[in-house]
């Protein structure tokens, strides 16, 4: 994978345009003045938490005894599960945490930035190519640096698309996701039969 294709992929996986809802509702009980803070902060505690899963990954892989195939193959799954909630949302909140006050770390930071299918991603990538970390690593500044400038200035944004457009971005996201997520399950699978001499 090219550094412009990794980068598209763990933007999408981070989905920060459809997050903003979320992280717009969970800062609402936060004083004005603090929410662009707290929004910052979060991002900041997600990326650590996402570079300590790029570095830290492919040991705990190792000694859980998953293999790579496995992991792609689970994180295939999860990307077509978020793809397809993108696609088609629940409008029953299924995803929204009722915050009382101040987040911190749950529920912004994890799950909705530092998710499932974020940390098996960067963990696939350092597992497939460890030698290409640097690459990773920029890859994933680039593309949690792009959702901070979307969640940060969040309210703005939400002014200038509407509701609709955040809509209609969030569900093109969707579909340009589930083709990754397919493309991710079908490498799995043939890494598995690969491994197996299948």
């Amino acid at each position: 994978m090219s550094l412009l294709s990794v980068v598209v992929l763990l933007f999408l996986v981070m989905d920060s345009l459809g997050s903003l809802p979320l992280f717009l509702s969970a800062v609402r009980n936060v004083p004005p003045h603090r929410q662009r803070w707290v929004v910052a902060r979060e991002m900041l505690i997600a990326l650590v938490v996402l570079v300590f899963f790029l570095f830290v990954g492919q040991y705990a892989m190792r000694a859980l005894g998953l293999t790579q195939p496995a992991l792609g193959v689970a994180g295939g799954v999860v990307l077509l599960v978020i793809a397809l909630r993108m696609v088609f949302p629940n409008h029953g909140g299924a995803l929204e945490e009722s915050v009382e006050n101040e987040p911190f770390i749950v529920p912004l930071a994890v799950p909705y930035i530092a998710g499932p299918s974020a940390i098996a991603t960067v963990m696939l990538l350092m597992s497939r190519d460890p030698g290409r970390w640097k690459e990773w690593l920029l890859a994933l500044v680039i593309a949690w640096a792009a959702g901070a400038v979307i969640l940060v200035g969040g309210t703005a944004l939400r002014r200038i698309l509407g509701a609709r457009g955040l809509v209609a971005m969030e569900r093109l996201m969707g579909l340009i996701l589930i083709s990754l997520g397919v493309q991710m399950l079908m490498d799995g699978i043939s890494g598995f039969l690969k491994l197996n001499g299948i």
